[in-house]
C-alpha cells in the first residue's frame, strides 16, 4: 500500500489509513529513543519534516531489520499510536529508512484514525466562505439559535474534502455542554434543516474542538452570522446548570 501512495492518489492514501485502522493489519513498530517497551521512561523517537513533528516507525519485523535500528522498539496498534500522538500535534512517519524516505501521516489524519475515519472529512480540505445563497435557512437557524440559550454564536464554511462530496459546515459555539443543552442544540438544528434545499449536505462542528481543522479555520477566518452577545441579550447559564467553571474550559 505504501508503494501505491503517490502525490494526488488520495484514494490509495485513504486505503492506507483504513489498513492502519484495522486491528488485524494495523500494527506498527514504534522506534524508542530511550527506555524499553512498557517501561515508564519509554519515549518514542521524533523527527521534523518541513517544520512538523513526527514519530518514526516501521511497518514490519522485516522493515525493522532493514532499518538497522539498534535500540528498543514497541509494537502497537495503529489506532493506539494515533491516540497517543495527535493531541501533541505529532504525526507518524512510516519507514523513514526506505528508498525515497518513507511516508508521513500528519497529525490531523492521526486524529481521524483515533476518532473514526468516517466521522471526519478526508483531507487535505479546501475551505471557503459558502457561495450558495440560502438566506431562509440562515435566518431560520439564527432565529432558532436565539431561542436556544446554550448557543453563543454560529459560523459557516464550505468544505471540500479530497474524497467525497462538498458540504456546508455550521460552527456551533455554546456556553453549556450539559446533556440537556446538547439535546436543545440538536433540536435547534433539526428544526432548521427543513429550510435547506434538497441534496445539500449540512454538518455541524464544535467551535471548542481545538483539533478540528474546520473549527480552526472558522475561528481564524469566519465572522459569526449569529452572535448572541452582539445582540446584547446574553445571560450565560449560572453555575450548576452545566456551565463549566472558567478554570476547566
Amino acid at each position: 500500500m505504501l508503494r501505491q501512495v503517490t502525490p494526488g492518489r488520495y484514494d490509495a492514501y485513504e486505503a492506507l489509513l483504513r489498513a492502519l485502522a484495522t486491528p488485524s493489519s494495523g500494527h506498527v513498530w514504534m522506534l524508542l529513543w530511550q527506555g524499553r517497551a512498557g517501561s515508564p521512561d519509554a519515549q518514542y523517537g521524533n523527527m521534523e519534516v518541513d517544520g512538523f513533528g513526527y514519530a518514526p516507525c516501521v511497518t514490519s519485523a522485516q522493515e525493522l531489520s532493514a532499518s538497522g535500528w539498534n535500540r528498543s522498539y514497541e509494537v502497537v496498534d495503529g489506532v493506539d499510536a494515533a491516540r497517543a500522538l495527535y493531541p501533541d500535534h505529532y504525526g507518524l512517519w512510516l519507514n523513514p529508512h526506505a528508498p525515497g524516505g518513507g511516508l508521513g501521516i500528519p497529525w490531523l489524519d492521526l486524529r481521524r484514525l483515533a476518532t473514526g475515519l468516517d466521522r471526519q472529512p478526508a483531507g487535505p480540505l479546501r475551505l471557503s466562505e459558502p457561495a450558495i445563497e440560502i438566506p431562509q435557512f440562515y435566518a431560520l437557524l439564527a432565529q432558532n439559535a436565539h431561542r436556544t440559550p446554550a448557543v453563543r454564536s454560529l459560523r459557516r464554511a464550505w468544505v471540500q474534502p479530497s474524497l467525497g462530496a462538498p458540504y456546508l459546515a455550521i460552527g456551533l459555539d455554546v456556553y453549556d455542554t450539559s446533556p440537556p443543552a446538547v439535546d436543545a442544540v440538536r433540536a435547534m438544528m433539526r428544526q432548521s434543516l427543513g429550510a435547506v434545499p434538497d441534496g445539500l449536505p449540512v454538518s455541524t462542528v464544535a467551535m471548542s474542538d481545538e483539533h478540528d481543522p474546520v473549527a480552526m479555520w472558522l475561528r481564524a477566518n469566519a465572522r459569526p452570522f449569529y452572535d448572541r452577545e452582539a445582540h446584547g441579550a446574553v445571560v450565560p447559564p449560572a453555575p450548576g446548570s452545566g456551565h463549566p467553571p472558567a478554570h476547566q474550559r
